[in-house]
Protein backbone atom coordinates (compact mmCIF):
# COMPACT_ATOMS: atom_id res chain seq x y z
CA UNK A 1 0.00 0.00 0.00
CA UNK A 2 1.27 3.46 -0.90
CA UNK A 3 2.22 5.58 2.10
CA UNK A 4 0.87 9.15 2.39
CA UNK A 5 3.16 11.51 4.26
CA UNK A 6 1.78 13.61 7.12
CA UNK A 7 1.49 17.38 6.58
CA UNK A 8 4.24 18.50 8.95
CA UNK A 9 6.73 16.18 7.23
CA UNK A 10 5.56 17.37 3.81
CA UNK A 11 6.12 21.00 4.78
CA UNK A 12 9.62 20.33 6.08
CA UNK A 13 10.40 18.21 3.03
CA UNK A 14 9.09 20.86 0.65
CA UNK A 15 11.66 23.25 2.07
CA UNK A 16 14.36 20.63 1.46
CA UNK A 17 13.29 19.89 -2.10
CA UNK A 18 12.73 23.49 -3.17
CA UNK A 19 15.78 24.81 -1.35
CA UNK A 20 14.44 28.31 -0.74
CA UNK A 21 10.81 29.31 -1.22
CA UNK A 22 7.98 31.38 0.17
CA UNK A 23 4.97 29.93 1.94
CA UNK A 24 2.64 29.87 -1.11
CA UNK A 25 5.13 27.91 -3.21
CA UNK A 26 5.81 25.49 -0.37
CA UNK A 27 2.09 24.91 0.11
CA UNK A 28 1.59 24.30 -3.61
CA UNK A 29 4.37 21.72 -3.77
CA UNK A 30 2.23 19.11 -2.02
CA UNK A 31 -1.21 20.72 -2.40
CA UNK A 32 -1.40 21.80 1.23
CA UNK A 33 -3.51 24.54 2.76
CA UNK A 34 -1.52 27.79 2.82
CA UNK A 35 -2.61 28.78 6.34
CA UNK A 36 -1.73 25.34 7.72
CA UNK A 37 1.60 25.46 5.90
CA UNK A 38 2.41 28.83 7.45
CA UNK A 39 1.57 27.50 10.93
CA UNK A 40 3.69 24.38 10.44
CA UNK A 41 6.59 26.49 9.19
CA UNK A 42 6.50 28.59 12.35
CA UNK A 43 6.40 25.39 14.42
CA UNK A 44 9.46 24.14 12.54
CA UNK A 45 11.15 27.51 13.06
CA UNK A 46 10.54 27.22 16.81
CA UNK A 47 12.35 23.86 16.74
CA UNK A 48 15.27 25.42 14.86
CA UNK A 49 14.60 23.37 11.71
CA UNK A 50 13.90 26.21 9.28
CA UNK A 51 14.77 29.87 9.04
CA UNK A 52 13.24 32.77 7.17
CA UNK A 53 15.37 35.26 5.28
CA UNK A 54 15.04 37.89 2.59
CA UNK A 55 17.31 39.30 -0.10
CA UNK A 56 16.82 41.27 -3.31
CA UNK A 57 13.19 41.79 -2.41
CA UNK A 58 12.48 38.07 -2.11
CA UNK A 59 11.61 36.36 1.19
CA UNK A 60 11.49 32.67 1.86
CA UNK A 61 12.24 29.69 4.04
CA UNK A 62 15.26 27.40 4.05
CA UNK A 63 16.40 24.43 6.12
CA UNK A 64 18.95 24.71 8.89
CA UNK A 65 21.46 21.92 9.46
CA UNK A 66 19.27 20.69 12.32
CA UNK A 67 16.30 20.75 9.99
CA UNK A 68 18.15 18.80 7.33
CA UNK A 69 19.05 16.13 9.87
CA UNK A 70 15.48 16.01 11.21
CA UNK A 71 14.06 15.77 7.71
CA UNK A 72 16.34 12.84 6.83
CA UNK A 73 15.62 11.09 10.13
CA UNK A 74 11.87 11.28 9.57
CA UNK A 75 12.13 10.30 5.91
CA UNK A 76 14.18 7.22 6.80
CA UNK A 77 11.66 6.20 9.47
CA UNK A 78 8.75 6.72 7.06
CA UNK A 79 10.44 4.66 4.33
CA UNK A 80 11.30 1.84 6.71
CA UNK A 81 7.77 1.80 8.10
CA UNK A 82 6.39 1.63 4.55
CA UNK A 83 8.67 -1.33 3.86
CA UNK A 84 9.94 0.32 0.69
CA UNK A 85 13.64 0.88 1.32
CA UNK A 86 14.85 -1.75 -1.15
CA UNK A 87 12.43 -0.64 -3.86
CA UNK A 88 13.37 3.03 -3.59
CA UNK A 89 17.08 2.18 -3.47
CA UNK A 90 16.75 0.03 -6.61
CA UNK A 91 14.87 2.84 -8.36
CA UNK A 92 17.62 5.26 -7.32
CA UNK A 93 20.24 3.01 -8.90
CA UNK A 94 18.21 3.02 -12.10
CA UNK A 95 17.96 6.81 -11.87
CA UNK A 96 21.70 7.47 -11.75
CA UNK A 97 22.57 6.63 -15.38
CA UNK A 98 19.54 8.64 -16.49
CA UNK A 99 20.82 11.51 -14.37
CA UNK A 100 24.16 11.46 -16.21
CA UNK A 101 22.31 11.66 -19.52
CA UNK A 102 20.17 14.56 -18.28
CA UNK A 103 23.26 16.48 -17.20
CA UNK A 104 24.83 15.98 -20.62
CA UNK A 105 21.64 17.02 -22.38
CA UNK A 106 21.47 20.24 -20.35
CA UNK A 107 25.13 20.95 -21.12
CA UNK A 108 24.44 20.42 -24.81
CA UNK A 109 21.46 22.78 -24.56
CA UNK A 110 23.67 25.48 -23.08
CA UNK A 111 26.82 24.95 -25.16
CA UNK A 112 27.40 24.28 -28.86
CA UNK A 113 31.13 23.87 -29.54
CA UNK A 114 32.46 25.92 -32.41
CA UNK A 115 35.85 25.90 -34.18
CA UNK A 116 38.35 27.31 -31.72
CA UNK A 117 35.81 27.51 -28.90
CA UNK A 118 34.54 24.27 -27.47
CA UNK A 119 32.65 26.21 -24.76
CA UNK A 120 30.73 28.45 -27.14
CA UNK A 121 27.22 29.23 -25.96
CA UNK A 122 24.34 27.64 -27.80
CA UNK A 123 22.48 30.49 -29.48
CA UNK A 124 19.75 28.09 -30.65
CA UNK A 125 20.25 28.95 -34.31
CA UNK A 126 21.07 25.34 -35.26
CA UNK A 127 17.74 23.46 -35.44
CA UNK A 128 19.44 20.08 -35.88
CA UNK A 129 21.46 20.54 -32.67
CA UNK A 130 18.45 21.57 -30.60
CA UNK A 131 16.27 18.84 -32.11
CA UNK A 132 18.82 16.23 -31.07
CA UNK A 133 18.86 17.54 -27.49
CA UNK A 134 15.07 17.67 -27.32
CA UNK A 135 14.98 14.11 -28.63
CA UNK A 136 17.24 12.99 -25.80
CA UNK A 137 15.01 14.77 -23.30
CA UNK A 138 12.01 12.98 -24.81
CA UNK A 139 13.76 9.64 -24.33
CA UNK A 140 14.48 10.57 -20.72
CA UNK A 141 10.84 11.56 -20.25
CA UNK A 142 9.78 8.12 -21.48
CA UNK A 143 12.20 6.45 -19.06
CA UNK A 144 11.05 8.62 -16.17
CA UNK A 145 7.44 7.41 -16.29
CA UNK A 146 8.01 3.79 -15.18
CA UNK A 147 10.58 4.96 -12.65
CA UNK A 148 8.14 7.41 -11.10
CA UNK A 149 5.44 4.74 -11.09
CA UNK A 150 7.72 2.48 -9.03
CA UNK A 151 8.49 5.25 -6.56
CA UNK A 152 4.88 6.38 -6.32
CA UNK A 153 3.73 2.91 -5.33
CA UNK A 154 5.88 3.25 -2.20
CA UNK A 155 5.39 6.92 -1.27
CA UNK A 156 2.67 9.09 -2.77
CA UNK A 157 4.81 12.24 -2.46
CA UNK A 158 7.17 10.80 -5.10
CA UNK A 159 4.46 10.89 -7.75
CA UNK A 160 4.13 13.55 -10.43
CA UNK A 161 7.73 14.18 -11.44
CA UNK A 162 7.17 12.51 -14.82
CA UNK A 163 4.11 14.59 -15.67
CA UNK A 164 5.85 17.82 -14.64
CA UNK A 165 8.88 16.90 -16.75
CA UNK A 166 6.70 16.06 -19.75
CA UNK A 167 4.81 19.35 -19.39
CA UNK A 168 8.07 21.32 -19.34
CA UNK A 169 9.35 19.43 -22.37
CA UNK A 170 6.17 20.22 -24.29
CA UNK A 171 6.70 23.93 -23.61
CA UNK A 172 10.32 23.65 -24.77
CA UNK A 173 9.30 21.86 -27.95
CA UNK A 174 6.80 24.64 -28.60
CA UNK A 175 9.73 27.05 -28.79
CA UNK A 176 10.27 28.42 -25.28
CA UNK A 177 13.90 27.52 -24.57
CA UNK A 178 13.66 28.48 -20.87
CA UNK A 179 11.60 25.36 -20.20
CA UNK A 180 14.64 23.14 -20.72
CA UNK A 181 16.91 24.60 -18.05
CA UNK A 182 15.41 27.81 -16.69
CA UNK A 183 15.45 28.38 -12.94
CA UNK A 184 12.43 30.70 -12.85
CA UNK A 185 10.00 28.16 -14.34
CA UNK A 186 9.23 24.51 -13.64
CA UNK A 187 11.71 23.48 -16.33
CA UNK A 188 12.97 20.01 -17.20
CA UNK A 189 16.19 20.67 -15.29
CA UNK A 190 14.39 22.08 -12.24
CA UNK A 191 11.99 19.13 -12.04
CA UNK A 192 14.84 16.65 -12.46
CA UNK A 193 16.98 18.40 -9.83
CA UNK A 194 14.11 18.24 -7.35
CA UNK A 195 13.58 14.53 -7.99
CA UNK A 196 17.29 13.95 -7.42
CA UNK A 197 17.16 15.92 -4.18
CA UNK A 198 14.06 14.01 -3.14
CA UNK A 199 15.76 10.65 -3.68
CA UNK A 200 19.00 11.48 -1.89
CA UNK A 201 17.06 12.96 1.04
CA UNK A 202 14.77 9.93 1.24
CA UNK A 203 17.70 7.51 1.21
CA UNK A 204 20.14 9.66 3.21
CA UNK A 205 22.65 9.76 0.36
CA UNK A 206 25.38 12.40 0.19
CA UNK A 207 25.09 14.02 -3.24
CA UNK A 208 28.85 14.68 -3.23
CA UNK A 209 29.79 11.05 -2.88
CA UNK A 210 27.01 9.23 -4.74
CA UNK A 211 28.04 6.74 -7.37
Amino acid sequence: MTRDSVPDLLVLHAVRVLGFAGTPELARRYDLDAAETEELLHDAEAHGWVGRSAFAGTAGWSLTERGRAENERRLAAELADAGGTDEVRDAYRAFLPLNARLQQACTDWQLRPAPGDRLAANDHTDPAWDTRVLGELAALSDALTPLTDRLGRVLSRLRGYDTRFAAALARARAGDTAWVDGSEVDSCHRVWFQLHEDLIATLGVDRRTEI
